[in-house]
């Protein structure tokens, strides 16, 4: 049985793509910094596939050294870690002269950190067994700034250089890196704002397109998927 592990794994996106891994059988590593939230999520997802096992571990993704202890208890507790999904993140609006002090290192941390230093926790046991998954959630932000949610796009169009980076060091060693990049999405980022769900991209489209890029041939790398709201952005 192969094994996931997702970052930002009860919340959003996250928490889609934890469900849908469960779903296609795969047994999935999850982690929040609440653990009554995290524990409840073990047992929805036990309840969605019994017959899967489901590593939980209390854990601040943007904190290095708590982020790897899960990475470490995860390959202890399931074995090889066949996908890694980056799905760790947090918007911030405003301009990068009016934030506060500490806002850049903490989106920073939040947002390219996690990334980074997971893919030099597991990159090299994927080489050695010439295969391994890694699913970067950008943003259309890696692409376009918002110039009302500057260090945002700063730290999302590191975080698309540094997909293009992984793919570039991992493609002859048999190893996928796609970058996600949604556009408006349906997540916690929007819940004090009044919107329509029916022009927004909801979290079960993102886990959707990850299960179904994870699903083609070894020989197949979808390298960036754009997914955007129908009516355009909000």
């Amino acid at each position: 049985m192969k094994n996931a592990l997702i970052t930002g794994s009860t919340k959003g996106m996250g928490r889609s793509i934890s469900i849908s891994f469960a779903n296609e059988g795969l047994n999935v590593a999850i982690c929040s910094r609440n653990e009554q939230e995290l524990l409840k999520f073990k047992d929805e997802l036990h309840s969605i596939n019994p017959s899967i096992k489901v590593f939980a571990q209390v854990a601040d993704g943007s904190n290095k050294a708590q982020l790897l202890q899960f990475a470490a208890g995860a390959q202890q507790e399931l074995g090889f870690i066949d996908v890694v999904v980056n799905s760790l993140g947090m918007f911030a609006p405003g301009s990068i002269l009016d934030e506060s002090e500490g806002d850049f290192e903490k989106q920073l941390h939040t947002n390219l950190m996690p990334t980074y230093e997971l893919y030099r926790h597991f990159g090299k046991t994927m080489i050695a067994a010439r295969k391994g998954h890694f699913f970067n959630i950008c943003s259309v932000a890696s692409l376009n700034p918002f110039p009302q949610a500057g260090t945002y796009g700063v730290t999302k169009y590191a975080l698309l250089g540094l997909t293009k980076v992984m793919r570039l060091e991992m493609q002859e060693h048999g190893v996928k890196v796609t970058a996600i990049i949604p556009g408006s999405t349906l997540t916690d980022s929007w819940k004090d704002a009044v919107v329509d769900k029916d022009t927004m991209v909801l979290p079960e489209d993102i886990a959707s397109a990850i299960i179904n890029i994870y699903r083609m041939s070894q020989g197949a790398n979808v390298d960036e998927m754009i997914i955007k709201p129908a009516p355009g952005q909000i």
